[in-house]
């Protein structure tokens, strides 16, 4: 049976799906988000979602991917004015969000990742998706972390928001007593006083802290960490992107982990 299709953006379904694209806040009150294209509709746990919108040649291509979902037709011009992208895929979801807590989602010896304030889409999503490959066992996010939700970000992440344990809204103070109680390190990522990467020992649980992007992190985590770590920099560089920073430090305590054995270093503990 034909599926009418919708070719107003004043339709009340329309007007809905478009604020939540643009509204962290109402994208919080409904305990929803939005994502774009067909390889993130794949990564999707089907039982998340919530509403489908789909274009004539989206389905034309790959309807029969929609199984037994419900969807809702939209024209291509109003498909583009809805979308995120400036070439739309012809499909987007809405999903339920998962609420987590660190509590729920600890484990021994694991690795974390506590973000400070980070502000660019990309970098949050770069995080994220290097987290799944590095086998993090959480990412916890402050209130001043870019939404995680927001379109770009989600994206960005290819996926791995449904498969990377987090937190958002994070007091990371609380969160750093919290790991130390656990018998976790939490390491900054630095420069004053501060340990050579490589030279640390991460297998036996291990936390980055990881600042924002202009201005690094706090002086208040600064002072709650452990230990400071650093990358050393060559030629005149001060410091690496936030997200390429993080990716280092976190495969660096895969690779420990993998390796077997306790690290040869000694940092006086």
């Amino acid at each position: 049976m034909k599926t009418e299709i919708i070719t107003s953006t004043s339709n009340r379904q329309v007007k809905s799906l478009t604020q939540l694209m643009k509204k962290a806040k109402l994208r919080r009150e409904q305990g929803v988000f939005v994502t774009e294209g067909l390889r993130i509709f794949r990564e999707i746990p089907k039982p998340l979602i919530r509403e489908v919108y789909v274009t004539d040649r989206f389905l034309s291509a790959h309807g029969s991917e929609l199984g037994d979902l419900a969807y809702t037709v939209l024209s291509e011009e109003v498909f583009s004015k809805v979308a995120d992208t400036k070439t739309p895929q012809g499909i987007l979801c809405v999903v339920k969000r998962i609420a987590s807590n660190i509590e729920d989602i600890f484990r021994e010896n694991g690795t974390w990742l506590l973000l400070e304030d980070i502000q660019d889409p990309g970098n949050l999503g770069t995080i994220i998706r290097t987290a799944e490959g590095a086998g993090v066992a959480g990412v916890m996010m402050s209130s001043g972390c870019v939404d995680i939700f927001s379109p770009k970000v989600v994206r960005s992440t290819m996926g791995s928001i449904f498969r990377v344990p987090f937190v958002t809204g994070c007091d990371l103070q609380e969160t750093v007593r919290f790991l130390k109680e656990k018998k976790v390190t939490v390491y900054a990522a630095g420069i004053r006083d501060a340990l050579v990467y490589d030279e640390a020992d991460y297998r036996d649980g291990a936390a980055f802290l990881i600042g924002n992007e202009g201005n690094g992190l706090s002086d208040a985590m600064l002072r709650l960490a452990d230990r400071q770590v650093k990358i050393p920099m060559q030629g005149q560089l001060e410091s690496l992107n936030a997200a390429m920073a993080a990716g280092i430090l976190m495969y660096e305590a895969d690779r420990q982990k993998r390796a077997g054995g306790r690290h040869v270093s000694d940092l006086g503990t």
